[in-house]
């Protein structure tokens, strides 16, 4: 029996050996999973494409409210966390807006769904296709995703703008087309057009103090498999809804801003497209937030006593 016993050497020898695997098995061991990415909550449009259901808005960027880099710095913290779908206009400070965006997204433009506008009154002749080609220029970049106009027209040119449009698409310029601040009647009469049906989306005003297209122009952009794209889905300017105590009371309960929370209502249907502005970082994160809020259905009762329609 003695010969299957170890010597003190041998003993020690296999010891050492063993405590060699000791940090190996504790790395095993204690090494937790990956956390999982959070949930971020998308929209569709009918034609496929998909976009996050928080945009970032350009109104007032690129026009000296905030120093360039901080601006920059919130525009690329928004797209890393997400919030890949940017919208701008023209118009919006005389271009200013879409010169500041070509800039702070060179090098990012394949991570960016691109929305732009056309004015009213730059419809007539070529002047769709030459505003286009401006919008391009400043943006610094071959094509843009989604060209919207921006004010209604009288119905009786509806034809024109939708062929002009289509041109764009069919030559590659834009991706898609859509409308901005529509309201039921002037989309029955767009939808009776010749390819008026390709029309991706209509972006009107949408917040919690502003549920006017509740009665009528939702549903009907619902029944139509049309996302709704909301600005000022904070309440605006001068009538922001984040001081209100509900919000804040559910934020807290969540870790998060009021304004994530008044964001997150907005998404709630999964058919909205929230595209708040910000010209400072935090305020971008805390937007950002609203991608992987979800509200309960008692919390958002509450909002919406609190806000009534």
């Amino acid at each position: 029996m003695n010969e299957h016993l170890l010597s003190r050497r041998q003993f020690n020898a296999r010891c050492a050996a063993f405590a060699l695997t000791l940090p190996a098995l504790s790395s095993i061991s204690s090494a937790q999973p990956a956390a999982p990415e959070p949930l971020r909550r998308m929209v569709r449009f009918p034609d496929g494409t998909v976009v996050p259901a928080v945009g970032q808005g350009t109104w007032h960027l690129g026009q000296d409210r905030h120093p360039v880099a901080v601006e920059t710095e919130a525009l690329n913290s928004g797209v890393s966390l997400g919030m890949t779908l940017v919208d701008t206009s023209g118009n919006y400070g005389r271009g200013r807006s879409e010169q500041f965006i070509g800039k702070a997204i060179a090098g990012r433009r394949d991570k960016i769904s691109l929305v732009t506008k056309v004015e009213g009154d730059e419809v007539a002749g070529d002047g769709i296709a030459r505003a286009c080609a401006a919008s391009l220029a400043r943006l610094g970049t071959d094509h843009i995703d989604l060209y919207l106009l921006h004010w209604p027209i009288p119905s009786a040119k509806f034809p024109g703008v939708v062929a002009a449009f289509e041109q764009l698409r069919s030559a590659g310029k834009i991706r898609a087309w859509g409308v901005s601040n529509f309201d039921v009647g002037q989309m029955d009469d767009l939808f009776r057009v010749p390819d008026g049906k390709r029309c991706a989306t209509n972006q009107v005003p949408y917040s919690l103090n502003n549920r006017g297209i509740e009665r009528d122009l939702l549903p009907w952009c619902a029944q139509h498999n049309m996302p709704v794209m909301a600005y000022s889905p904070l309440g605006g300017d001068h009538h922001l809804v984040i001081g209100d105590n509900t919000l804040k009371q559910i934020g807290a309960a969540h870790g998060c801003s009021a304004a994530a929370v008044a964001l997150a209502w907005v998404i709630r249907s999964g058919k909205v497209i929230a595209i708040p502005e910000s010209g400072s970082p935090e305020h971008t994160k805390e937007n950002a937030a609203a991608l992987s809020l979800q509200l309960t259905p008692e919390e958002i009762r509450n909002l919406e006593a609190a806000f009534p329609s």
